[in-house]
C-alpha cells in the first residue's frame, strides 16, 4: 500500500501584486479570483484524495477563522491549523509543520504547497505527486518543475540533468541547479534549450529528510522552531506556536535556507497548466474568453475594447471601458486600479507609495472580516459612523463595553438576540435597540440565516480598539481582531 501523503498548505502570505482586491487584511488566497471558490479552497480540494491525509494549514492569527470557514464550506476537515506569531517566510513555516507532523507520524511524507496557485488538472497534478513518492521515501528532497510556456523573468528556474520528453512525463531525475530569476535573454535561452523548468515552490519529502536538512544547514532556525512548537498552546481548534522564541526566527525562504544547499534534490516535471497568479496580467491570461481577448467580471460594460481585464467587485460600482487595449481596470468600493497590462508587476510599487502616505486602502479592505461574520463602514463624519454588520448563522459577538461611544442597532434582515446589561431580548426586521455609553452588551444570531443590521455609532472616539471584552466565544484577547 502506498504511503499516505500529508499536504501542508501555506496561506499566511499577504500579497500586494493583486491590489486592490488582495490586501494585507484579506490576501489573494482567500478571494474568488477565478470561479465560485477561493484559491485556498481549490488548493485544499485538489489535495483531498484517497491517498492524501487531511491537510495541515499554516496561517496567521487574523486569518484563522477565514481558514476554518472556507474549509467547512468545502467539507474538508484539517488535521491541524498552525498559527504563526508573525510571518517569517516559507522556511520557518515548513520547519514548524515538519516538527508537528513528525511528532504525530514519524517519517511521514509531507507535500508542501502554496495555497494560491492555479492548477486546473487536479488529477494530473496528483499523479505527478504520486510519481515522486518513491524518491521521497528513499530520502530525496523532491521539487516539482513546471513546463514553461514563455520566457518568464518573474520566476526562478530549475536546470535538469537531462532534457524533458515531449509529453513532459513526471519521471523523477536529479536536479542540476537552481537558477535565479533571469533576464530576458537568459530566459529565452533556457526556454529554447528544453532542459529547464519553472520553479513552482512545491515540494515532497519525508519529515525525517527535511528535518535532517534543517539540522545540517540552518540548525539555529530548527532550534527556534522546535522551541516554538514545544511551547505552543491550544486555542480552540488551532495550535498557536509560542511567540517568544519566534521573535528570534530568521525571515528566510525554503529555497535559500535548504534547497540551494542540499545535495539530494530530485525534480519531477509537470506538464499541465499552472499559474501562481502573480499579477493582474496573469489573471487576465487565466480568465480571458473570446476572440477580442477580453476578461469581464461584475457590472462591467466594454465598448470597442480588446485584450483587457475589466473587473468590478461591487454591485453598486458600474465600470465602463471605451476603446481600451491592453488595460487592466479593477474597481472596488474604496479604490480603483487602472494600469497597462504589461506594467502590472509595478502594482506593488503603488502599494508601497500608498503605505508611505499612510493611506488605509494600502492594506485594509473596506469590509472587515471577523470570526462571526463581517462589517463595512458606510459613512463616517465628525463624532459619528454608520456600519453595515452581517452576523453568520450561530455567530456571536463578544460581551463588551465601550468607553467613548454609544451605539444604535437596527435589524434589517434576520433575528438578533441582544444583551444590554441585564436585559436580553429578540429583535426582528425593522426593530432597534439603543446601547448607552459604558453598557455591557452583546449580539448573537440564533437563527439559520445571516443577520444584517445597521449600526450607528456616536461619540468622541470611534476606533476599533475601544472595546473591553468580558467574554468571547472565539477566545480573542483584549484588542485582538481575530
Amino acid at each position: 500500500m502506498t504511503q499516505e501523503i500529508h499536504p501542508v498548505l501555506l496561506c499566511g502570505g499577504a500579497g500586494t501584486r493583486l491590489w486592490p482586491l488582495s490586501r494585507k487584511s484579506y490576501p489573494k488566497q482567500f478571494t474568488r479570483l477565478l470561479g465560485e471558490h477561493s484559491l485556498f479552497q481549490v488548493s485544499a480540494n485538489r489535495l483531498a484524495a484517497q491517498d492524501f491525509a487531511p491537510p495541515i494549514i499554516v496561517t496567521g492569527s487574523d486569518f484563522r477563522f477565514i481558514v476554518t470557514e472556507q474549509l467547512a464550506a468545502m467539507e474538508i476537515g484539517p488535521s491541524e491549523i498552525l498559527i504563526e506569531p508573525d510571518p517569517k517566510n516559507t522556511a520557518p513555516a515548513i520547519c514548524a509543520a515538519a516538527l508537528v507532523l513528525d511528532a504525530k507520524h514519524p517519517g511521514a511524507l509531507m507535500l508542501v504547497a502554496p495555497s494560491d496557485h492555479v492548477i486546473p488538472d487536479a488529477e494530473r497534478f496528483r499523479d505527478a505527486v504520486r510519481a515522486a513518492v518513491p524518491s521521497a521515501q528513499s530520502g530525496k528532497i523532491v521539487t516539482f518543475g513546471i513546463r514553461p510556456h514563455s520566457a518568464e523573468t518573474g520566476y526562478g528556474w530549475l536546470e535538469l540533468s537531462q532534457p524533458i520528453d515531449a509529453e513532459c512525463s513526471p519521471a523523477p531525475q536529479p536536479l542540476r541547479t537552481f537558477v535565479e530569476k533571469p533576464n530576458v535573454a537568459r530566459a529565452q535561452e533556457m526556454m529554447a534549450g528544453g532542459q529547464h523548468l519553472w520553479n513552482a515552490g512545491i515540494f515532497l519529502f519525508s519529515t525525517r529528510s527535511i528535518l535532517a536538512e534543517f539540522e545540517a544547514h540552518t540548525p539555529e532556525l530548527l532550534d527556534v522552531a522546535r522551541k516554538s512548537v514545544e511551547g505552543g498552546e491550544r486555542d480552540l481548534a488551532f495550535m498557536r506556536l509560542s511567540p517568544k522564541p519566534w521573535t528570534k526566527m530568521p525571515d528566510v525562504s525554503i529555497d535559500y535556507a535548504i534547497m540551494e544547499k542540499a545535495d539530494n534534490l530530485t525534480v519531477v516535471p509537470y506538464g499541465g497548466n499552472w499559474s501562481d497568479l502573480g499579477s493582474w496580467a496573469a489573471v487576465w491570461r487565466e480568465s480571458v474568453s473570446g476572440p477580442d481577448g477580453m476578461s469581464l467580471k461584475g457590472p462591467v460594460t466594454a465598448i470597442g475594447c480588446t485584450n483587457s481585464l475589466l473587473r468590478s467587485e461591487s454591485p453598486n460600482q458600474q465600470l465602463v471601458g471605451i476603446g481600451l487595449d491592453n488595460i487592466v481596470a479593477i474597481a472596488m468600493d474604496d479604490a480603483v486600479l487602472i494600469a497597462h497590462k504589461e506594467r502590472t508587476q509595478e502594482v506593488k510599487l503603488a502599494v508601497q507609495a500608498l503605505k508611505s502616505a499612510h493611506v488605509a486602502q494600502a492594506e485594509t479592505l473596506s469590509r472587515d472580516y471577523r470570526p462571526w461574520g463581517w462589517y463595512e463602514s458606510l459613512a463616517v463624519g465628525g463624532r459619528f459612523q454608520v456600519k453595515r454588520i452581517v452576523v453568520n448563522a450561530g455567530g456571536i459577538l463578544s460581551l463588551q463595553a465601550h468607553h467613548h461611544r454609544s451605539e444604535h442597532w437596527i435589524v434589517v434582515e434576520g433575528t438578533a438576540r441582544v444583551t444590554v446589561d441585564s436585559t436580553v431580548k429578540l429583535l426582528t426586521e425593522n426593530e432597534s435597540v439603543y446601547i448607552p455609553l459604558g453598557a455591557v452588551h452583546r449580539m448573537e444570531n440564533p437563527g439559520k440565516l445571516p443577520l444584517t443590521l445597521i449600526e450607528v455609532q456616536t461619540g468622541g472616539y470611534l476606533g476599533e480598539d475601544d472595546i473591553i471584552r468580558f467574554e468571547d466565544a472565539y477566545a480573542r484577547g483584549q484588542g485582538a481582531k481575530g
